[in-house]
């Protein structure tokens, strides 16, 4: 990227452990408040540290990477439960349908798998507050659309191949819409301004229309 960052990678792990380790390092080196470090950019394996030249050589970060390393991976991360309530009815679903009907399923009981999965939030990307989440049960795996919509209305949940996300604004968009949520996922007058955080462990819950309207209110 630049003479002033460094890529931290883990290779070799399940797509579960190698997040987990980004997780946690990102946690510790954002939890550290170390001077000269400019931004943090996790992404699925990999952690990208930008920093300042005239405070770091980078052979002194990367040992004080190492260090941060070796710290995150003595200790368990005390990792945020969040459950996002999601109306699945047909409205807010246009690709529900499909996804079912690709892993053989009917649209309950595609749901129902859904929202029996655990997810994890690798990183924040694409849109502020946009979650980009591993978990998704593989027979729900599905390609993005071939022809993507101008539109994707915000709180949208989606699905891209092996990854769940979530839209927080209106922007178009190519992922399969299985759902909608009435929470807000971006907040610039919240603290923090994100809903979902890197790390945060999801589960998804099932609600109807009455209820969606309901919370859609708070």
């Amino acid at each position: 990227m630049s003479d002033s960052a460094l890529l931290a990678r883990f290779f070799g792990l399940a797509p579960l452990d190698a997040q987990a380790k980004v997780a946690a390092l990102f946690e510790a080196v954002s939890g550290a408040g170390m001077a000269g470090i400019r931004n943090l950019h996790p992404a699925y394996t990999t952690l990208l540290v930008v920093y300042d030249p005239l405070v770091w050589t980078p052979t002194a970060l990367v040992q004080r990477l190492e260090n941060a390393r070796e710290s995150a991976d003595s200790r368990a991360a005390e990792r945020r439960r969040i459950t996002i309530p999601v109306c699945f009815a047909a409205g807010f679903a246009p690709d529900l349908g499909a996804v079912a009907a690709g892993a053989g399923y009917s649209v309950d009981q595609a749901v129902r798998a859904f929202t029996a999965a655990a997810f994890r939030v690798a990183f924040l990307g694409f849109a502020p507050g946009f979650p980009y989440m591993l978990g998704l049960p593989p027979a729900l795996a599905t390609p993005r659309l071939a022809r993507p919509r101008t539109r994707v209305e915000a709180g949208s949940v989606g699905i891209a191949g092996k990854q769940t996300g979530i839209y927080p604004a209106p922007t178009p968009g190519g992922w399969r819409i299985i759902g909608r949520t009435p929470r807000r996922l971006f907040d610039p007058a919240r603290t923090p301004m994100s809903l979902l955080l890197t790390g945060d462990e999801v589960c998804f819950e099932a609600i109807d229309e009455r209820r969606y309207e309901e919370l859609s209110q708070w």
